[in-house]
């Protein structure tokens, strides 16, 4: 291959000065291990669950009663296919992490019962995103049908792919969950870490900025709206000042509770109560009790009207007109 540009004589030691660097910093490099999962068929592997789990509304659009199964048929041995070799990556990935050295063999037979676990759990997926696309539609006056709310809504992309990395999450699947979460949230906006457990008809409106952490609790019928953020008031560390992780550290959001655009809410210990309406731009760290309603008092705002300058009997500008509102 010819290049119009050339480095030239100084590429040995521009080489050389760059493998110097792989051995000066170990964390970033992936050197003399053979086991990782491809990042690029993991997104191969999302838009062809996409596709299965609404089918005839993404990929493949021209199917019949009469051609669904033949072509489900051929969709499913793919999936099946990209998900064990996925599985099988990341969990010889882990091995190989934990003793240097390890080959897959003991890895083939777990990450067979793993996909079988996985593919079996796709039509109960199937229900639950049922549920949050009717909830997307019966939450939004601007929606048409359900048909737009899957073709056209991040809110909805972003769920999809939570929930099933979330069944990878509990599986014990190492990275592969994490990867698919931040995919959808590079496209939507949207940040749901795997580990979030979410109940039936949730949805997320306009989606964009919205935060859930690793160890939230989201119950039935919650909707949130934009910029809204589930997150750790503070990390719990050990003597020697390193983090503890799998602590309960995010909220709990319990059934039909509404959270308004940009509202956060921070901390392990923090119950937002059954039905309970959270405002809009709120900062909440404590319990709310179900049914309350949390609001904060608005700021005085000054309005200077320009459009009515009134004038002196000698022609001379006033000052311009003030309002509080």
């Amino acid at each position: 291959m010819s290049y119009e540009f050339t480095i030239g004589p100084k590429l040995p030691a521009l080489v050389d000065s760059l493998v110097a660097s792989y051995h000066r910093e170990p964390r970033i490099h992936h050197i003399d291990q053979v086991f990782l999962p491809d990042r690029g068929k993991i997104v191969e592997l999302l838009e062809r669950l996409v596709e299965l789990m609404y089918p005839g509304l993404h990929g493949r659009q021209d199917l019949t009663a009469h051609n669904v199964s033949y072509h489900i048929g051929e969709l499913l041995p793919r999936i099946g296919h990209l998900v064990y070799q996925q599985i099988l990556r990341s969990l010889c990935y882990q091995a190989e992490e934990r003793e240097p050295g390890s080959g897959d063999g003991v890895c083939r037979q777990k990450a067979r019962e793993l996909t079988m676990h996985f593919l079996s759990c796709l039509p109960a997926i199937r229900t639950q995103l049922s549920g949050d696309a009717q909830a997307a539609y019966d939450g939004d006056p601007a929606a048409l049908n359900t048909d737009e709310v899957i073709l056209a809504y991040p809110g909805v992309l972003a769920v999809t792919v939570h929930r099933m990395a979330q069944e990878l999450y509990k599986l014990d699947v190492p990275l592969m969950p994490r990867i698919m979460s931040e995919w959808a949230h590079a496209r939507t906006g949207v940040d749901i870490h795997p580990g979030a457990r979410i109940g039936r008809n949730f949805f997320i409106d306009h989606a964009t900025g919205v935060v859930i952490g690793e160890t939230t609790d989201i119950g039935d019928n919650v909707k949130v709206y934009q910029g809204v953020t589930l997150g750790a008031l503070s990390f719990a560390k050990d003597e020697r000042g390193r983090l503890i992780r799998g602590s309960k550290r995010h909220p709990t959001v319990e059934d039909s509770v509404t959270i308004y655009a940009n509202a956060i809410i921070l901390g392990g210990t923090t119950v937002i109560g059954k039905g309970a309406v959270i405002g809009g731009g709120v900062f909440i760290t404590s319990s709310v009790p179900a049914g309350a309603t949390v609001t904060f008092t608005p700021p005085e705002l000054r309005i200077r009207d320009r459009s009515l300058k009134a004038r002196a009997g000698d022609g001379t500008a006033q000052p311009l007109a003030d309002y509080n509102i």
